[in-house]
């Protein structure tokens, strides 16, 4: 078993931040991370917070000694990883962090060399790994890439799995998405065009769908497979790993990306599924802290969403994983941040049971054909016949299933899905390795036809690999509000007519373009002698440079010239962005230095900021214009947030009023009986013939008698205060007991009813005021609530009165909101120092009561000794001993005869308690020494 190992990266300030003057609030010393609240005071709690994680990554600020590239985070992460897979581990990195703090930068990094991301390096080192070692060992690998939107999957390397795939979950597999591509490469090129060709995939989809990529998290795979002959027993054995490359969604709060509409919706599927990975991580977490003798399963929500159930087995299951927490280093970003981090330091408490995969083909294939004759089986019974095949012709064979589907049961038709789905995946498991590659090159060969229909540019020799230059022909870069889908797409302006416009168009448009506001024929490129214009079609709105084009326009050769395509120039809007070069005219006007300056880089927010300063937008205005909106509208629903806490403080105070005089009604009544004295009411009848009573009720003779027969059953009713005391107390004794299991104090606190008896005389603190009945001339036993207290940490038990535990809860209360504020991180605090004491213990004496006894004392009226066995009764009754005491007169203090050891002590008598005694007392002594030995 292994922890998930975590890392935390910080990247640089952005120019947005930059423009708006952030400061840096993370500092990164060692493994340690540490995040200053920007709005907390300096020496305040809340100041500064601090996180350690197995790697704190200073990617800030590149002239720092301790800055982190690309290659560190590699070698430090990916290297490790990538061992663990040649091992026959699976493995699997994930990166997590708010939209724009550097995840996809980690992932996949840029072209540049020294800038690639940690996908790339590990495909170029595994191929590498794979050269060195061939000469004993046979190497296959495979990869797959998909999209996960909106909980829908989509395929981003075979164009024919055009809808969305269906998560299905099978008990020898685990989860998996049935008809996902997986494509044979034989070396890093090969993976760096899928790679490409699936980004491509992702930005078309994206601009169609006006997305951008942090609205969808990416999953990366290599399936890796070796194959060695052991050479002590001749057989071939397999180790066969899953490296899983994974780029999640962004993660903001929609009121910090003014998210609406679709868009917020958008967020709230992409909040989900990283909820549900939240909760994942903290369930995981909380497994991993949780005492092992503990037997009870805990329930882990990974089918809450498609991200966790694909991953399922890199969270906590059989894998080593990483994760990787971008961060941003903006004081605007303090919120999000600090979430991140938090995350980040929960998923380090996960422990994943990781195994070495080896022979696991065989053994699956097996256990499918199994299945499949457990499932024919079945079918049978239900009475379908399903005809032994060639399972390289399940197609077939799956149109006869799908006939029978409509004639059988439910039973039958989930057996028959069933049975469709293993047979596809024992299909998939025989396939040879050149079946693989031939089915790899169709794919590739449908790629390419689709790109090229919808007009995107690949190389001579057939390969789409990344956004390269053309030398000589005219082109279009798409440019988009995500860095990472921008420059991603190229459009050839070819030799005569170029058409863009829609699928939808009679003429077959060359550039084709998805959007409700895109004309079937929107406009065409006219390429005459390296002389590019733009004709726009239909009334089509498209912006060059900012301004509007209507008719017939020459486009600049200059490379950095915007092109907007668009229904409207709002920046909401749905626009296609793209950047014009031709690059033969360029090179003229670069060798008669009229070229213009290229140090401004043309991006999304260039073509944006162009668009509104040429329509004569001022972006100032229209932020202050935002701004004074968000405000207007922030008094308004303050203003009726305030009017409604207003009127319910108005309705809450009239109700209390109301309570208040009614309680203080009934409490005038009740003092007005409680004047009267039991004398009044000897008989029992006088109470309801009382003037008080008459002004209060207005009884028939029925009623009075009926109201007469309860007075005198009720008054004869003992001790119905104790029960009033048990109700009216019972929940502060629930709550002490609920404190103190929380702050784990072995204390119990449990009801006890005490009686005021000779051998169990109750404590001065717990005895009631009124110790005597007014009625009786003699004491009689009184019975109180009480409640035992026993201190199972010091052995003792105690016993508290009513108001005692009461006061005490109080401060179990404040003890239990301190406990709960201090963070686990803090250091050790004195419970006392906070409490003045603790208020579960009691201080005990030196010595402990084990019970009493008593000795007559009528031989001291006469000269004569005594000697008697006294009892000791503890004070629940229970004999515990017996004591033998001489009792004599002491006449002279110096008398010989008595010896040993002796005690004395000196009672006094009260007279009025013993008035027969003192007539016999021929002494009349008011003190007697008693003188005991045992």
């Amino acid at each position: 078993m292994s922890s998930v190992k975590v890392a935390v990266r910080v990247r640089p300030f952005n120019n947005r931040e930059i423009s708006r003057e952030c400061k840096c609030i993370i500092q990164m010393s060692g493994n340690t991370t540490a995040i200053t609240n920007p709005k907390a005071e300096t020496n305040s709690k809340e100041a500064q917070k601090s996180f350690n994680f197995d790697y704190s990554y200073w990617s800030h600020d590149e002239t720092d000694p301790a800055f982190s590239s690309q290659l560190v985070v590699y070698k430090d992460i990916g290297e490790e990883m990538l061992q663990h897979s040649f091992d026959g581990y699976n493995v699997c990195i994930f990166a997590y962090g708010q939209t724009g703090a550097g995840k996809s930068y980690t992932m996949m990094g840029k072209q540049e060399d020294g800038q690639e991301g940690i996908i790339p390096q590990i495909c170029k080192d595994l191929f590498r790994k794979i050269r060195e070692n061939s000469f004993d060992v046979k190497y296959s690998v495979e990869v797959s890439y998909m999209e996960i939107y909106c909980e829908r999957v989509r395929d981003l390397l075979n164009p024919k799995n055009k809808g969305n795939l269906r998560v299905r979950e099978h008990p020898l597999l685990g989860p998996y998405v049935e008809d996902l591509s997986k494509l044979a490469v034989m070396s890093y090129e090969d993976i760096h065009d899928l790679i490409d060709e699936g980004n491509k995939a992702r930005t078309v989809a994206a601009t169609n769908m006006n997305e951008t990529s942090s609205r969808s998290h990416a999953v990366f795979t290599i399936f890796f497979t070796q194959q060695k002959v052991d050479e002590t027993t001749g057989l071939s054995t397999e180790k066969v790993s899953k490296i899983s490359l994974v780029d999640l969604a962004g993660s903001e709060r929609a009121d910090s990306t003014g998210a609406k509409g679709t868009r917020l919706k958008e967020g709230a599927n992409i909040n989900k599924s990283l909820t549900t990975l939240g909760k994942v991580i903290s369930a995981l977490a909380e497994v991993a802290t949780k005492n092992k003798k503990s037997k009870k399963a805990d329930f882990i929500p990974y089918r809450d969403s498609v991200l966790t159930w694909l991953l399922r087995e890199n969270l906590g299951g059989n894998s080593k994983t990483a994760m990787i927490a971008a961060i941003s280093p903006a004081d605007i970003n303090y919120d999000e941040t600090l979430s991140t981090l938090r995350y980040a330091d929960r998923a380090k408490q996960i422990v994943c049971k990781a195994i070495v995969n080896e022979d696991a083909n065989a053994k699956l294939i097996r256990e499918l054909k199994e299945e499949i004759q457990k499932l024919r089986e079945l079918l049978k019974q239900e009475g379908i016949e399903v005809h032994e095949e060639s399972i390289s012709k399940h197609n077939n064979n799956n149109k006869e299933i799908e006939r029978s589907r409509s004639q059988s049961t439910t039973i039958a038709e989930e057996a028959v899905d069933q049975l469709q789905a293993s047979e596809k995946l024992i299909a998939e498991l025989n396939e040879t390795w050149e079946e693989k590659l031939k089915k790899t090159e169709q794919i590739r060969i449908q790629r390419e036809a689709v790109f090229a229909e919808m007009g995107v540019a690949v190389k001579e020799d057939g390969n789409t690999v990344g956004v390269f230059s053309p030398k000589c022909t005219p082109h279009l870069v798409n440019l988009n509000e995500d860095p990472f889908m921008s420059e991603c797409l190229i459009y050839y302006i070819k030799e005569g007519l170029t058409r863009i416009g829609s699928d939808q168009a009679n003429i077959p448009q060359d550039i084709q373009l998805y959007g409700s506001h895109i004309k079937s024929e929107h406009c065409v490129f006219e390429n005459k002698d390296n002389r590019v214009t733009l004709v726009p079609l239909n009334g089509a709105l498209i912006y060059v440079n900012g301004r509007e084009v209507s008719r017939l326009y020459f486009l600049q050769p200059a490379s950095y010239r915007c092109a907007i395509i668009s229904h409207h120039w709002n920046r909401t809007s749905k626009n296609h962005v793209f950047r014009f070069t031709n690059p033969e005219e360029a090179r003229e006007l670069r060798e008669k230095n009229m070229m213009t300056s290229e140090n401004e880089k043309v991006d999304w927010n260039f073509a944006q900021i162009e668009l509104l300063e040429k329509q004569g937008v001022d972006l100032r205005v229209e932020m202050e214009k935002k701004l004074m909106g968000l405000e207007e509208q922030y008094r308004k629903e303050k203003e009726e947030a305030d009017q409604l806490f207003e009127e319910q403080r108005k309705n809450y105070e009239a109700r209390i009023d109301a309570l208040q005089k009614q309680v203080e009604e009934q409490s005038m009544t009740m003092s007005m009986y409680s004047s009267y004295t039991p004398e009044d009411f000897n008989n029992d009848d006088d109470i309801f013939v009382n003037p008080l009573f008459d002004a209060e009720c207005n009884w028939t003779e029925k009623e009075y008698e009926l109201a007469a027969n309860a007075w005198r059953k009720w008054k004869h009713h003992q001790f119905t205060s104790l029960r009033d005391d048990l109700w009216g107390n019972a929940i502060f004794l629930k709550e002490a007991n609920a404190i103190s299991v929380e702050l784990k104090k072995k204390v119990q606190f449990q009801f006890t009813l005490l009686t005021d008896t000779l051998y169990s005389p109750l404590p001065a603190d717990l005895k009631p005021v009124a110790e005597y009945d007014q009625d009786d001339d003699a004491p009689i036993p009184r019975t109180i609530v009480a409640v035992e207290v026993q201190d199972i940490k010091n052995g003792a038990t105690h016993y508290w009165s009513l108001d005692k535990l009461r006061q005490r809860l109080e401060l179990m209360r404040e003890m239990y909101h301190n406990e709960a504020e201090l963070s686990p991180t803090s250091p050790d605090y004195n419970v006392e120092s906070l409490t003045g004491g603790d208020p579960f213990y009691d201080r005990f004496p030196w010595f402990r009561l084990v019970g009493r006894g008593f000795v007559y004392l009528s031989n001291l009226l006469y000269p004569i000794t005594l000697i008697h066995k006294v009892a000791i009764v503890s004070e629940k009754g229970d004999v515990r001993g017996y004591l033998k005491v001489a009792v004599q007169a002491v006449m002279d203090e110096d008398n010989s005869d008595q010896v040993g050891v002796r005690q004395s002590a000196r009672i006094a008598f009260e007279t009025t308690s013993t008035p027969k005694l003192l007539d016999r007392n021929i002494h009349n002594l008011e003190e007697r020494i008693v003188e005991g030995t045992q």
